[in-house]
């Protein structure tokens, strides 16, 4: 058990904030964007805000620990800080509690047939608004929507990863995802979707008055499928994700389609400008490729 406070002294509604972008680090499984999350918490100078995390050392740990585990999944159980304790809490000044889970799924290997690979119009529609209005939502109160899953279609709660890309004016303002399907789909798209918009550290955090301005794309994605060489990479068809050490990065199908890229352009990238290796570091790295259905509001 890793034990820490998060948020020490900020007012109550930017202790919310801040604490589900520094549990969304956390749940990333990924110590380098952890600290990346906690450094970009501090530039923001947050009235009041003494530390994100206390025991982040702690956090640190567990994340080396698990970071190259297979099948390592974070889960945040609960959310409260000191200003929710009835008549006592003072909001002007608050410590942040988080109850999260880590866990091994051995041996539940994710295969195809688990990711859906039709997502219906009416689906599609759904969680398009789902989006937009976590995001009004959550930027403007740092609430979550409640969703009724139950009254949902199977499509919606089957489990699958997903990335959330926010553009404004024809512009990218911020992309978040995740590969493995460690929640129904649904509950993947709200989570990205604040991941897209509050922590996506090319960017600063989206304000709500510019949501208006901005459109809302989802892809669904199949899991990764590790290969051999880049001749079994399709330029338009497949994504592409580069693993080596600690440090990672993809690109979405869409992304050789938009830009016009070349192969080795598209892998070149990716390595260097996501994953941080270098223009050639691809060539000693982990590929997997990965496809996606994308649909958005325009």
């Amino acid at each position: 058990m890793i034990s820490t406070d998060f948020s020490h002294y900020p007012g109550y509604e930017d202790a919310v904030k801040n604490d589900h972008i520094t549990a969304n680090a956390v749940m990333t499984n990924n110590p380098i964007e952890f600290v990346k999350v906690l450094l970009d918490n501090e530039k923001k100078h947050i009235p009041g805000l003494v530390t994100s995390m206390c025991g982040w050392s702690s956090a640190l740990t567990l994340l080396y620990m698990t970071s190259d585990m297979p099948g390592i999944q974070y889960r945040l159980i609960g959310y409260k800080n000191s200003g929710d304790a009835d008549s006592v809490g003072d909001k002007s000044r608050v410590v942040g509690y988080c109850a999260m889970a880590v866990y091994q799924n051995a041996g539940s290997k994710i295969t195809h047939s688990d990711v859906p690979y039709e997502i219906p119009q009416e689906d599609r529609k759904i969680l398009l608004k789902l989006v937009r209005t976590t995001l009004d939502s959550y930027l403007a109160e740092g609430k979550i929507p409640e969703v009724n899953g139950s009254s949902l279609s199977d499509v919606l709660q089957n489990p699958a990863g997903a990335f959330v890309s926010l553009y404004k004016e024809g512009s990218l303002r911020g992309c978040i995802g995740r590969f493995d399907a460690y929640a129904p789909l649904y509950k993947v798209v709200q989570e990205m979707a604040i991941s897209a918009a509050t922590r996506d550290s090319r960017f600063d955090p989206v304000e709500s008055s510019e949501l208006r301005n901005i459109t809302i794309e989802i892809s669904v994605l199949t899991p990764l499928k590790k290969i051999n060489s880049p001749d079994e990479i399709v330029l338009g068809r497949d994504g592409i994700y580069i693993r080596k050490g600690s440090n990672s990065g993809t690109f979405l199908p869409q992304v050789a389609k938009s830009t016009g890229w070349s192969k080795e352009e598209f892998l070149g990238h990716c390595s260097r400008d996501k994953a941080g290796l270098g223009w050639d570091g691809w060539k000693t790295a982990e590929l997997f490729t990965y496809q996606a259905i994308v649909f958005g509001e325009k």
